[in-house]
């Protein structure tokens, strides 16, 4: 499959690199990361995340096809993902285009990581 966006590019603008410097440990810090543990708790999300990590953005319908799951499925799954972070979303057209949230990523693996 082809990447969405103008010559093969991606459709979402650069991601905000600044580290995070939130404390990994706490109540506040076990809170955030059962949210996302929360989001990451269905295989389907999982496996969007595996697609949008392989690629700069991707649009909804070309992960239905890659999924095998009814459009009104994977929307679904793209909104929790959406809603805690971890993907973003940009209207291109008809269509949104969906990309990583690597700061998201990158936190969520340092929760990890301080457990």
């Amino acid at each position: 499959m082809k990447q969405a966006g103008p010559e093969g590019g991606g459709c979402c603008p650069p991601a905000n690199q600044r580290p995070d410097t939130r404390p990994v440990e706490g109540p506040r810090a076990e809170a955030e990361l059962a949210q996302l543990a929360k989001a990451l708790g269905h295989p389907a999300r999982v496996r969007i995340l595996g697609i949008l990590s392989r690629r700069a953005s991707c649009m909804c319908g070309e992960m239905v096809t890659e999924l095998g799951l009814a459009q009104s499925t994977v929307s679904q799954h793209l909104k929790v993902l959406k809603a805690v972070g971890l993907i973003r979303g940009e209207v291109s057209g008809p269509r949104t285009c969906y990309c990583i949230e690597p700061r998201t990523l990158r936190r969520f693996k340092a929760l990890v990581g301080g457990m």
